[in-house]
Protein backbone atom coordinates (compact mmCIF):
# COMPACT_ATOMS: atom_id res chain seq x y z
CA UNK A 1 0.00 0.00 0.00
CA UNK A 2 1.46 3.32 -1.25
CA UNK A 3 1.41 5.92 1.87
CA UNK A 4 -0.31 8.75 1.09
CA UNK A 5 1.51 12.07 0.57
CA UNK A 6 0.92 15.43 2.64
CA UNK A 7 -1.36 16.87 1.14
CA UNK A 8 -4.23 17.43 4.05
CA UNK A 9 -8.06 16.15 4.12
CA UNK A 10 -10.91 18.54 3.04
CA UNK A 11 -13.57 17.57 4.85
CA UNK A 12 -17.10 19.23 4.27
CA UNK A 13 -17.18 21.34 7.58
CA UNK A 14 -13.92 21.67 9.77
CA UNK A 15 -12.52 20.23 12.99
CA UNK A 16 -10.94 22.68 15.91
CA UNK A 17 -6.73 22.32 15.30
CA UNK A 18 -7.20 21.82 11.65
CA UNK A 19 -8.82 18.28 12.12
CA UNK A 20 -11.35 16.37 10.25
CA UNK A 21 -14.85 17.17 11.76
CA UNK A 22 -16.42 13.71 12.03
CA UNK A 23 -20.18 12.82 11.18
CA UNK A 24 -22.40 10.21 10.96
CA UNK A 25 -21.81 10.76 7.33
CA UNK A 26 -18.01 9.72 6.87
CA UNK A 27 -17.50 12.19 4.00
CA UNK A 28 -14.01 13.74 2.25
CA UNK A 29 -13.58 16.36 -0.15
CA UNK A 30 -10.25 16.17 -2.45
CA UNK A 31 -9.91 18.93 -4.27
CA UNK A 32 -8.11 19.28 -7.41
CA UNK A 33 -8.55 15.97 -8.99
CA UNK A 34 -8.19 17.32 -12.08
CA UNK A 35 -6.17 20.40 -13.79
CA UNK A 36 -7.90 23.76 -15.59
CA UNK A 37 -6.44 21.78 -18.60
CA UNK A 38 -7.59 18.60 -17.94
CA UNK A 39 -11.24 20.02 -17.23
CA UNK A 40 -11.10 21.83 -20.71
CA UNK A 41 -10.68 18.79 -22.04
CA UNK A 42 -13.00 16.82 -20.47
CA UNK A 43 -15.79 19.07 -21.03
CA UNK A 44 -15.19 19.64 -24.89
CA UNK A 45 -15.17 15.74 -25.45
CA UNK A 46 -18.00 15.47 -22.88
CA UNK A 47 -20.20 18.59 -24.88
CA UNK A 48 -19.65 16.61 -28.60
CA UNK A 49 -21.09 13.16 -26.58
CA UNK A 50 -23.98 11.54 -26.89
CA UNK A 51 -25.97 11.47 -23.75
CA UNK A 52 -28.62 8.67 -22.96
CA UNK A 53 -31.39 8.26 -20.30
CA UNK A 54 -29.73 7.75 -17.16
CA UNK A 55 -31.72 5.29 -15.92
CA UNK A 56 -29.97 2.65 -17.48
CA UNK A 57 -27.34 1.73 -14.98
CA UNK A 58 -29.81 2.18 -12.02
CA UNK A 59 -31.27 -0.40 -9.92
CA UNK A 60 -35.26 -0.89 -9.42
CA UNK A 61 -35.48 1.44 -6.51
CA UNK A 62 -33.35 4.37 -7.93
CA UNK A 63 -34.24 3.48 -11.65
CA UNK A 64 -37.69 5.20 -10.60
CA UNK A 65 -36.61 8.37 -8.99
CA UNK A 66 -33.58 8.60 -11.73
CA UNK A 67 -33.48 11.88 -14.19
CA UNK A 68 -30.81 12.49 -15.94
CA UNK A 69 -28.79 11.94 -18.57
CA UNK A 70 -25.43 9.74 -19.33
CA UNK A 71 -22.66 9.23 -21.50
CA UNK A 72 -23.50 5.22 -22.92
CA UNK A 73 -20.82 3.18 -20.67
CA UNK A 74 -20.12 0.98 -23.05
CA UNK A 75 -19.45 4.07 -25.90
CA UNK A 76 -15.91 4.38 -27.01
CA UNK A 77 -15.87 7.54 -25.40
CA UNK A 78 -17.40 6.56 -22.33
CA UNK A 79 -14.76 4.06 -22.11
CA UNK A 80 -11.73 6.21 -23.28
CA UNK A 81 -12.94 9.13 -20.60
CA UNK A 82 -13.50 6.67 -17.78
CA UNK A 83 -10.16 4.95 -18.54
CA UNK A 84 -8.44 8.72 -17.90
CA UNK A 85 -10.31 9.50 -14.58
CA UNK A 86 -9.18 5.70 -13.26
CA UNK A 87 -5.72 7.10 -14.28
CA UNK A 88 -5.76 10.30 -12.41
CA UNK A 89 -7.63 8.21 -9.05
CA UNK A 90 -4.59 5.81 -9.51
CA UNK A 91 -2.17 8.71 -9.22
CA UNK A 92 -4.46 10.67 -6.41
CA UNK A 93 -2.56 9.81 -2.96
CA UNK A 94 -5.34 10.86 -0.56
CA UNK A 95 -8.27 9.36 -2.48
CA UNK A 96 -6.10 6.24 -2.25
CA UNK A 97 -5.20 6.84 1.61
CA UNK A 98 -8.82 7.16 2.38
CA UNK A 99 -10.71 4.67 0.45
CA UNK A 100 -7.38 1.62 -0.03
CA UNK A 101 -9.40 0.55 -3.04
CA UNK A 102 -9.55 -3.13 -4.62
CA UNK A 103 -12.02 -2.61 -7.29
CA UNK A 104 -13.51 -0.15 -9.07
CA UNK A 105 -16.60 0.16 -11.15
CA UNK A 106 -14.90 2.07 -14.19
CA UNK A 107 -16.42 5.81 -13.66
CA UNK A 108 -19.71 7.16 -15.22
CA UNK A 109 -20.70 10.64 -16.65
CA UNK A 110 -23.66 12.27 -15.92
CA UNK A 111 -25.73 15.62 -16.83
CA UNK A 112 -28.71 17.32 -14.77
CA UNK A 113 -30.12 20.08 -17.29
CA UNK A 114 -32.84 21.91 -16.10
CA UNK A 115 -35.76 20.46 -13.87
CA UNK A 116 -33.34 17.15 -13.46
CA UNK A 117 -33.47 15.56 -10.34
CA UNK A 118 -32.16 12.18 -8.27
CA UNK A 119 -34.72 11.32 -5.93
CA UNK A 120 -34.13 9.45 -2.53
CA UNK A 121 -32.17 6.20 -2.89
CA UNK A 122 -29.48 3.98 -2.06
CA UNK A 123 -26.90 2.44 -4.22
CA UNK A 124 -26.91 -1.30 -5.49
CA UNK A 125 -24.80 -3.22 -2.93
CA UNK A 126 -23.29 -5.33 -5.56
CA UNK A 127 -22.45 -3.70 -9.13
CA UNK A 128 -21.40 -5.57 -12.56
CA UNK A 129 -17.36 -4.52 -13.72
CA UNK A 130 -18.61 -3.91 -17.11
CA UNK A 131 -16.85 -7.28 -19.19
CA UNK A 132 -15.82 -9.04 -16.76
CA UNK A 133 -18.33 -11.16 -15.69
CA UNK A 134 -16.95 -9.61 -12.20
CA UNK A 135 -19.48 -7.91 -9.51
CA UNK A 136 -17.78 -5.84 -6.55
CA UNK A 137 -19.09 -5.00 -3.05
CA UNK A 138 -19.58 -0.67 -3.39
CA UNK A 139 -18.19 0.31 -0.31
CA UNK A 140 -17.22 3.95 -1.29
CA UNK A 141 -19.01 6.40 -3.87
CA UNK A 142 -17.37 9.15 -5.07
CA UNK A 143 -18.55 11.86 -7.02
CA UNK A 144 -16.22 14.12 -9.20
CA UNK A 145 -17.90 17.68 -9.92
CA UNK A 146 -17.28 18.47 -13.98
CA UNK A 147 -19.36 21.48 -14.01
CA UNK A 148 -18.12 25.21 -12.53
CA UNK A 149 -20.18 26.47 -9.71
CA UNK A 150 -21.55 29.59 -11.45
CA UNK A 151 -22.50 27.65 -14.60
CA UNK A 152 -25.53 25.86 -12.48
CA UNK A 153 -28.14 26.57 -9.42
CA UNK A 154 -29.63 24.17 -7.83
CA UNK A 155 -28.05 20.20 -8.27
CA UNK A 156 -26.98 19.98 -4.69
CA UNK A 157 -25.57 16.03 -3.62
CA UNK A 158 -27.67 15.94 -0.51
CA UNK A 159 -26.86 13.07 1.65
CA UNK A 160 -29.19 12.02 4.74
CA UNK A 161 -27.52 10.77 7.64
CA UNK A 162 -29.08 8.96 11.31
CA UNK A 163 -29.30 12.51 12.41
CA UNK A 164 -28.02 15.17 10.23
CA UNK A 165 -28.00 15.92 6.36
CA UNK A 166 -25.22 17.06 4.62
CA UNK A 167 -25.10 19.31 0.93
CA UNK A 168 -22.30 19.01 -0.74
CA UNK A 169 -21.78 21.34 -4.18
CA UNK A 170 -18.06 21.56 -5.14
CA UNK A 171 -15.98 23.22 -7.49
CA UNK A 172 -15.06 22.17 -10.83
CA UNK A 173 -12.22 18.87 -10.67
CA UNK A 174 -12.87 18.41 -6.86
CA UNK A 175 -14.43 15.14 -5.46
CA UNK A 176 -16.43 14.11 -2.83
CA UNK A 177 -16.21 10.53 -1.45
CA UNK A 178 -18.90 9.43 1.00
CA UNK A 179 -19.59 5.70 2.25
CA UNK A 180 -22.25 3.88 -0.22
CA UNK A 181 -24.15 3.13 2.65
CA UNK A 182 -25.70 6.67 3.00
CA UNK A 183 -29.19 7.43 1.38
CA UNK A 184 -28.68 10.54 -0.94
CA UNK A 185 -30.72 12.33 -2.98
CA UNK A 186 -29.20 15.30 -5.97
CA UNK A 187 -31.57 18.39 -5.92
CA UNK A 188 -33.33 19.52 -9.10
CA UNK A 189 -31.07 21.90 -11.18
CA UNK A 190 -32.90 25.49 -11.78
CA UNK A 191 -30.32 27.55 -13.84
CA UNK A 192 -27.70 25.76 -16.37
CA UNK A 193 -26.50 22.01 -16.47
CA UNK A 194 -24.77 20.53 -13.93
CA UNK A 195 -21.96 17.63 -15.24
CA UNK A 196 -19.90 14.80 -12.79
CA UNK A 197 -18.26 11.46 -12.88
CA UNK A 198 -19.19 8.93 -10.54
CA UNK A 199 -18.51 5.54 -9.53
CA UNK A 200 -17.61 3.10 -7.16
CA UNK A 201 -15.19 0.98 -5.16
CA UNK A 202 -14.58 -1.86 -3.48
CA UNK A 203 -12.37 -1.44 -0.12
CA UNK A 204 -9.51 -3.84 0.92
CA UNK A 205 -11.16 -2.55 4.05
CA UNK A 206 -14.65 -3.76 4.50
CA UNK A 207 -15.39 -1.59 7.70
CA UNK A 208 -15.96 2.44 7.35
CA UNK A 209 -15.10 2.36 11.06
CA UNK A 210 -11.34 0.38 9.83
CA UNK A 211 -10.75 2.58 6.98
CA UNK A 212 -11.17 5.66 9.39
CA UNK A 213 -8.57 4.54 11.77
CA UNK A 214 -6.31 3.79 9.00
CA UNK A 215 -6.88 7.21 7.04
CA UNK A 216 -5.98 9.35 10.21
CA UNK A 217 -2.87 7.23 11.20
CA UNK A 218 -1.53 7.26 7.40
CA UNK A 219 -1.72 11.28 7.68
CA UNK A 220 -0.33 11.27 10.92
CA UNK A 221 2.38 9.31 9.71
CA UNK A 222 3.03 11.97 6.65
CA UNK A 223 3.14 14.95 8.51
CA UNK A 224 5.10 12.95 11.03
CA UNK A 225 7.88 12.20 8.32
CA UNK A 226 7.63 15.96 7.16
CA UNK A 227 8.73 16.99 10.42
CA UNK A 228 10.96 14.45 11.92
CA UNK A 229 11.92 12.55 8.82
CA UNK A 230 11.58 9.01 7.25
CA UNK A 231 14.45 7.26 9.61
CA UNK A 232 13.07 8.43 12.79
CA UNK A 233 12.47 6.06 15.14
CA UNK A 234 8.54 6.85 16.12
CA UNK A 235 7.99 6.98 12.20
CA UNK A 236 8.74 3.93 11.69
CA UNK A 237 7.28 2.30 14.77
CA UNK A 238 3.55 4.14 13.46
CA UNK A 239 4.71 3.28 10.08
CA UNK A 240 5.05 -0.88 11.07
CA UNK A 241 1.42 -0.42 13.80
CA UNK A 242 -0.33 0.99 9.95
CA UNK A 243 1.07 -2.31 8.13
CA UNK A 244 -0.33 -4.77 10.59
CA UNK A 245 -3.51 -2.96 11.23
CA UNK A 246 -3.93 -3.17 7.20
CA UNK A 247 -2.98 -6.87 7.47
CA UNK A 248 -5.35 -7.78 10.19
CA UNK A 249 -8.48 -6.14 8.83
CA UNK A 250 -7.44 -6.46 4.94
CA UNK A 251 -10.15 -8.36 2.69
CA UNK A 252 -8.13 -9.68 -0.58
Amino acid sequence: MEQAGLSAPFPVGGGAAGLPERHDLMMLHIPGVLSAEELADLRSRLAAGEWVDGRGTAGSQSGSVKNNLQIAPDSPLGKELSTFVLRKLGTNPLYNSAVLPLRLVPPLFNRYDVGMNFGAHVDNALRPIPGTGHRIRTDVSSTLFISDLDEYDGGELVLHGPSEEKRVRLPAGDMIVYPTTALHTVTPVTRGSRWGSFFWAQSVIRSQEHRSILFDLDQSIMALTQSHGPKDAEVLRLTNVYHNLLRTWAEM
